[in-house]
């Protein structure tokens, strides 16, 4: 394992300070360009991602990415499947309940982004059109469609996680904007029709990405996270 050498006396190191400020500079994008990404930065992009860890290294995660004609024959499926009164067909179950802070925090960004695009409090039909964005992957030229292995339960979603985290953060990286779908996996069972994908596959979530649209007015936002009082707890020294 190569050995980093601290620059700081409190431990600091420039690889800490650079991937301090991916992470901190990463958003859920919104609104995205039209312009298609070459297939060489999509590739760089998926490269690093598969550096992501996962349980005996077993990498349960296979992709399809989509582009050009594939995005919009996807596009259009996804838009006639939840504007229709199909049932949803989901692989795994979506939260049951959300605590008191949970809650506050998913309505301050629904109320952050709905401010955003001029949605006003209580306009319900607006948050159903700001909910079906979701189905036209907010204009994205890719999506890329994230899915495990039925054998191994959660724990390869787990895994899955971690591969979405590393493929965001290295777009970011690279200029890449992009947004973590779980709204897609409500049609799991469709969208393993669509590519052909096997029964023993499991849809996580998709990933829609491409150039960001820096002057989409969703993009002018960005959630807070809790302060670590909040969510670790300290034992011993």
């Amino acid at each position: 394992m190569e050995q980093l050498v601290l620059t700081q006396p409190n431990g600091e190191t420039q690889e800490h300070r650079a991937f301090d400020r991916l992470a901190s500079a990463r958003q859920s994008c919104r609104g995205f360009l039209p312009a298609p990404l070459p297939r060489s930065l999509i590739r760089r992009i998926l490269e690093t991602a598969q550096r992501a860890p996962s349980w005996s290294n077993i990498q349960p995660w296979q992709v399809v990415v989509t582009s050009g004609e594939g995005t919009e024959r996807f596009r259009r499926a996804m838009l006639a499947k939840a504007g229709s009164p199909d049932p949803v067909r989901r692989d795994f179950a979506f939260p049951r309940a959300y605590s008191d802070v949970q809650l506050a925090r998913r309505r301050a960004c629904g109320f952050q982004l709905y401010a955003a695009v001029g949605i006003s409090r209580g306009d319900r039909e607006g948050y159903a059109r700001q909910s079906m964005r979701n189905f036209a992957f907010f204009d994205a030229p890719h999506v890329a469609i994230v899915t495990t292995d039925e054998a191994l339960g959660i724990y390869g979603a787990v895994d899955c996680g971690g591969y979405v985290s590393h493929f965001m953060l290295a777009a970011r990286s690279l200029g890449v904007g992009t947004i973590a779908q779980g709204a897609l996996a409500e049609y799991a069972g469709d969208i393993r029709e669509h590519f052909g994908l096997g029964e023993e596959r499991r849809v996580v979530c998709g990933i829609a990405f491409g150039w960001p649209d820096p002057s989409h007015p969703a993009n002018g936002f960005k959630t807070e996270r809790a302060p670590l009082a909040e969510v670790v707890s300290w034992i011993g020294d």
